[in-house]
């Protein structure tokens, strides 16, 4: 193989082949490519800022899917039901959020960290959530607690292990 061929002038030493042929800097322009690469090879900076705005994405989905109703009041007096702001369609939406972002983590990170990004942020908001009801609750809560945190785990691990078996594929 010669100089030429490699597209470089033959007075270029190898050291400055091996600058020309590493990577930049941790800062490089994002590419589409890069949207894809498996996060564990990814430069530090570019794998702990992705896996800070997945979490932050399934913080606000949890936020903006099911609003918070602080006051918890009965409708009528003497009723054991709340209000409640959460509809059908807000927790549907946030499950496909939560899911395509566990696709999204379980393609490009371990299982675990996809777990720990995708289903932690809500299942914290969940919890500050529910205790902040009053006593009433007190016996119930932390029952629905941990079944919804069973629910969003076992979704969010199965659908990230399957979008793992599409990464192995490729490789």
């Amino acid at each position: 193989m010669t100089a030429k061929s490699m597209n470089m002038s033959p007075r270029m030493s190898p050291r400055r082949i091996g600058r020309r042929m590493s990577p930049r800097n941790e800062l490089s322009p994002i590419r589409a490519r890069n949207l894809l690469k498996p996060l564990p090879e990814s430069p530090p900076l570019r794998r702990w800022a992705t896996r800070a705005v997945g979490a932050g994405l399934a913080a606000a989905a949890y936020l903006l899917c099911l609003p918070w109703d602080l006051r918890n009041r009965p409708e009528t007096p003497g009723a054991i039901n709340e209000t409640s702001p959460v509809t059908a369609l807000g927790i549907t939406a946030l499950a496909v959020s939560m899911l395509s972002l566990a696709a999204y983590f379980g393609f490009r990170d371990r299982l675990v960290l996809a777990l720990l990004l995708v289903a932690g942020p809500p299942a914290t908001l969940m919890y500050v959530s529910f205790d902040s009801h009053p006593e009433p609750d007190a016996a119930v809560w932390p029952l629905a607690w941990g079944f919804f945190v069973l629910v969003m785990g076992a979704g969010v691990l199965a659908v990230a292990g399957f979008a793992r078996l599409f990464r192995d594929s490729e490789a």
